[in-house]
This record gives structure tokens, C-alpha cells and sequence, in this order.
């Protein structure tokens, strides 16, 4: 009988045992890491095997989203060689040209008003203001529809670039891997940053930009503990390029060119202040087109998935005559480059192009910027140049120079990331010889431009927002702390008595529960009060409802530990 005293237990398994001590020691090894990697994630080996992992991802992504744009197009155009979509697109009928892009965007539309609240596209600009704001966070669901939204816009003749579209792409994935892994916020930024330098790198085949791309645009700071994990990632994303294209340049230029004994450096100043003028002009083009397309919507009632579809058609008429603009334009690049067009093409070419980005972003085709603005450079910088070396002949170099040199100014005074743009221009082209020419140009464009805009394209787009990243933390900050999460409810020992609370609502004294401290700051500065009293505003004519206290110092408490939060992130 089993009951039977007499009887011993049977033996445990040894092996059982063992192996049950061993998973508890696993389990509880594994829950320690990441409790580790939640708060100090940037500081752990472990944690560059996350980054190594999140950059095998977002390169592999890269990857897809350039295929599927090069398919889409061969399918709708029939082109064999996509680097020759221009060329071959004048062979089309017009109606063809017409059509493509305007089902495109029908279909963009269609996908947008469903699976985004605003149908706008998501790009490098929520990358950025998720960073500041959001740990690092960026919007899944839209974030995924706008990639492919992007990629249809991109192989149906949309004007525009794939950078952005790839970069939030990136974030999505690291995103996804931070909400699995409950980072804090220095974590969750350093996994974006990963992921960004991986996804340009496989996007450009440029490592080093790509690296420094997402420490100086998306992270907006250079702090050490980031930089050893988004460089593996960086590297990631490149690795997978290079085993599909192998170790390439985007653009071939025929020779290396040479400064003319430094002569020609004060024609590269100037060059650089032209092109941070034409920069200005496309930003505020493409503003002007979303704010004019906007209106336009609302006094005709358009729906807003039928906007796309009308950008759509208006690149398909223009591109009747002028197919340079289907794509991302990198063989008009290239012809750029390579000094094969004449003034007189190289200034209406720009003029159309500048056109058909403004009509495709501000239309929400989607898309992103920096490879208009690489195209948009260097027809700028060789239109410069064939007057330059025209006027001076016995002391000028190529005018192709000035093609290479207008294309890292044009594009650095959009991204507002000189060293990033520097180095992605020699990478993309693999001519390190005419660096001096590059960095002059550059400086100089950047340095007009942060002065006609809000320091960039993408922080601009922020600061149309209202959210004022482009000023520093010390601006945006106030804006992070909801009013009801700082206030004292009145049963607080420390809250003011309620009539003291209504008598300052009377002259006009009080913040919403639902306003932020951007809001309330102010308010302190212009009264001296201590506190405002907290209200909730349920309608134009009812009674405010008294939630609660907000003190200055409290107030002043919390900005301060924001700042200090930021400084130590920035600096360790």
C-alpha cells in the first residue's frame, strides 16, 4: 500500500533536480538583465547585443522597402533598369504618366485615412520628437502604414525620398523591442538611435553617416555611452547593403577633381550662401504647399483621402513634360554630377523639382526630403559652377565640383546635420579629395539657413506643431509636464482653502488640469502669485470645477529635475 509507513518515499531524480535548479538560476539571471538593461541599458554588454540585433532589423528593412520601391516601379513603368526610370518614362504615353501617380495616391490615401488619426505621413520628424518626448518612442500602427504608403508614393512616381519613410521604419522596430523589454527612456532612445544609424547605413551604404545621422539629428547629442552600441548597429545595417550590392557608391563621378591652388575657396563661400537661400526657398515651399493643399481641403470639402490622388495628378501632368521628377531623381543626380546638362536644363530642372516635392509632401503622398535636396544641391552647385569656371576659365576647376559641393550644402541646410550630410556626400560618392570644397560650402549653408528657419526641415515641422524641440530642452521640457500631475488636490495639508482658491479665479488666476507648464510658467511670471488654482473647464458657459493647487515651486521642482535628467543623459 502506498500509505504504508514501512514503505520509504521514492528517491528524487539527480538529474531532475539538477536541471530545475539550473532554470530557476537561468530565469532569475535572465530577470536580473533585464531589470539591468531597463535601467542602465546603455552601460551593459548585454545591451550591445540588443543593438546588434535591432540593426540586423533595421537593415534588413532598409533593404526591403528599397526593393519593393524598385519592383513597384519596374511593374507600373515596365522598366527594366530602374536607374533609368527618366529616360525611359519620356518613351510612355502621356495618359500613362498621368494615371500612375494618380492611382498612387488614391491608394496612399486610401491606406493613410485608415490606419492614421491625421493622415499624414510619419517621417524623420516624429522620429526626432519621440526622442525628446516620448522615451524613444515613435506610433506603430501609422508608423507601418505610412512605410508602405511611402513605398507606393516612391514606385508610382511620387517626387520625394526614402530616408524618411526608412527612418521611421527603424523606429518602429526599436520601439517594438523597448515596449517588450519596458526600457526607461535613456534605453529606449539609445535602441532608436541603433536602429536610425542602421537603417541609413543599409539605406546609403554610409556607416559612418549613418552613425553620426542618429546621434546628431534623431538624439540631437553625442553622449559616450551611445556611441559604441549605434556604431555595431550602423555597421549591421551596412554589412547587409554591401551583401546585396556590394561595396558601391550611389553616384560614380568620371575623375577625382582638384582645387585650383585654393583659388577657387571664395567661389565655394558663395556657393554655400546660395545654396542655403535655395534650401530656404525648398522648405518653405513645401510649408506653403501643405498649408495652401490644407485650405483648399477645407473650403472644398475634399475628403481627406482624396488630397493624395489630386497630388498625385498634378505630378502626372507635370511629369508629361518634365520625367526627371518621377522617384527619388538620383539619375538626374548623377547627370548632375557628371556635368551632362546644360544652364539652361540644370535651372528649370531645379525650379520643376522644387515644384513637384512641395506638390508630393504637402499633398501627403509621403516620402521624405533628403533625396530632393541631394538633387535639388547639385544642380544648384553645377549651375553655379558652369558660370563660375565660364567667368574665370584659367583659374577654375570642374564645374562638377561645385555640382558635389551644392549637394552636401543643399542637403545639410535641410537635415540641419552638417557633419552627417558631409560625410554621406563623400560616401555616397567616394571622392575624398575635395573635402575642403564640401566643408566650406557646407558650413556656410547651414549657417544662412538656421537663421531663415527653425534650424531644419524636421525641427521646423516640430515647431509648426507648437512644440519647441528646435529651442533646446530647456524650452521643450516645460511642455512634457501636465499641470495634473504636479498639482496638490485640495485635500492636501499643503493646498490652499477654497475660497482663496475661488477669489483668485475671480481675477482671472488659474490653469487648466489639462494644460502643461509651458502654459503655466508664464502665467507665474506676469502675477508673482505663488500658486494658481487648478480647474477643470467642462464647457464655454459652465462653472469651472476647482481640482486643485498648483504652487510655483512645485512647479520649478520639476523643470529642474527634467533638466538635470537631460544634462546627465547627455553627458555620460
Amino acid at each position: 500500500m502506498t500509505n504504508d509507513p514501512q514503505i520509504p518515499p521514492p528517491a528524487r531524480d539527480p538529474l531532475r533536480g539538477f536541471l530545475r535548479s539550473r532554470w530557476r538560476a537561468v530565469k532569475g539571471s535572465s530577470k536580473a538583465g533585464l531589470k539591468a538593461l531597463r535601467k542602465q541599458g546603455p552601460s551593459q554588454i548585454q545591451f550591445w547585443f540588443i543593438a546588434l540585433a535591432i540593426g540586423i532589423a533595421a537593415g534588413f528593412a532598409a533593404l526591403l522597402f528599397r526593393k519593393g520601391i524598385t519592383a513597384l516601379q519596374q511593374l507600373v513603368y515596365g522598366v527594366e533598369d530602374i536607374t533609368m526610370i527618366h529616360s525611359f518614362a519620356q518613351s510612355l504615353p502621356w495618359y500613362w504618366l498621368v494615371l500612375i501617380p494618380t492611382i498612387g495616391g488614391l491608394i496612399v490615401g486610401i491606406i493613410l485615412h485608415n490606419f492614421t488619426p491625421d493622415a499624414r505621413v510619419r517621417s524623420v520628424a516624429d522620429v526626432i520628437e519621440g526622442a525628446a518626448l516620448h522615451d524613444g518612442r515613435v506610433e506603430m500602427r501609422a508608423g507601418a502604414a505610412s512605410a508602405l504608403a511611402s513605398m507606393i508614393t516612391l514606385g508610382t512616381g511620387g517626387s520625394s525620398g526614402r530616408e524618411g519613410p526608412v527612418v521611421h521604419m527603424a523606429g518602429v522596430i526599436s520601439t517594438w523591442v523597448s515596449n517588450r523589454i519596458h526600457a526607461n527612456g535613456i534605453t529606449g532612445r539609445d535602441l532608436l538611435g541603433c536602429a536610425v544609424a542602421a537603417a541609413v547605413s543599409a539605406s546609403f551604404n554610409a556607416p559612418i553617416a549613418g552613425a553620426l545621422f542618429a546621434l546628431e539629428v534623431v538624439l540631437r547629442h553625442f553622449a559616450l555611452h551611445a556611441f559604441a552600441p549605434i556604431v555595431i548597429a550602423s555597421v549591421a545595417g551596412t554589412v547587409i547593403n554591401r551583401l546585396e550590392f556590394g561595396d558601391v557608391t550611389e553616384f560614380m563621378l568620371p575623375t577625382a577633381s582638384a582645387l585650383e591652388f585654393y583659388v577657387e575657396l571664395p567661389a565655394f563661400l558663395l556657393l554655400g550662401l546660395l545654396c542655403g537661400l535655395v534650401a530656404t526657398a525648398l522648405m518653405h515651399a513645401i510649408f506653403f504647399a501643405d498649408d495652401w493643399a490644407s485650405a483648399v481641403q477645407v473650403r472644398s470639402r475634399l475628403p481627406r483621402w482624396l488630397r493624395p490622388a489630386v497630388a498625385g495628378l498634378m505630378l502626372g501632368v507635370i511629369a508629361i513634360w518634365f520625367p526627371h521628377i518621377i522617384g527619388v531623381g538620383y539619375e538626374t543626380t548623377s547627370a548632375a554630377l557628371t556635368g551632362q546638362l546644360l544652364l539652361h536644363e540644370v535651372v528649370v530642372f531645379t525650379i520643376v523639382k522644387v515644384a513637384a516635392v512641395a506638390i508630393t509632401i504637402g499633398g501627403r503622398m509621403g516620402g521624405g526630403v533628403f533625396s530632393p535636396s541631394l538633387m535639388v544641391g547639385a544642380m544648384t552647385g553645377l549651375a553655379f559652377g558652369i558660370v563660375a569656371t565660364s567667368i574665370l576659365p584659367d583659374i577654375s576647376g570642374a564645374s562638377t565640383l561645385y555640382a558635389l559641393a551644392g549637394m552636401g550644402a543643399v542637403a545639410a541646410a535641410v537635415l540641419g546635420a552638417p557633419i552627417s550630410t558631409t560625410l554621406i556626400v563623400f560616401e555616397l560618392t567616394g571622392d575624398w579629395q575635395t573635402g575642403l570644397a564640401v566643408m566650406v560650402a557646407v558650413s556656410m549653408s547651414t549657417a544662412l539657413s538656421a537663421r531663415l528657419v527653425k534650424r531644419s526641415f524636421f525641427l521646423t515641422q516640430i515647431e509648426r506643431r507648437g512644440i519647441h524641440l528646435a529651442a533646446g530642452p530647456h524650452a521643450y521640457l516645460l511642455s512634457m509636464y501636465r499641470v495634473s500631475r504636479i498639482m496638490q488636490p485640495l485635500e492636501d495639508a499643503k493646498a490652499i482653502d477654497p475660497d482663496t482658491c475661488w477669489a483668485k479665479i475671480e481675477e482671472g488666476l488659474y490653469i487648466d488640469a489639462n494644460a502643461t507648464l509651458e502654459t503655466a510658467m508664464p502665467i507665474f511670471d506676469r502675477s508673482a502669485t505663488p500658486f494658481l488654482p487648478v480647474v477643470s473647464l467642462t464647457g464655454e458657459n459652465a462653472k469651472p470645477e476647482l481640482r486643485g493647487v498648483l504652487f510655483h515651486v512645485d512647479a520649478l521642482k520639476a523643470y529642474n529635475r527634467g533638466m538635470a535628467a537631460v544634462s546627465e543623459e547627455e553627458h555620460s
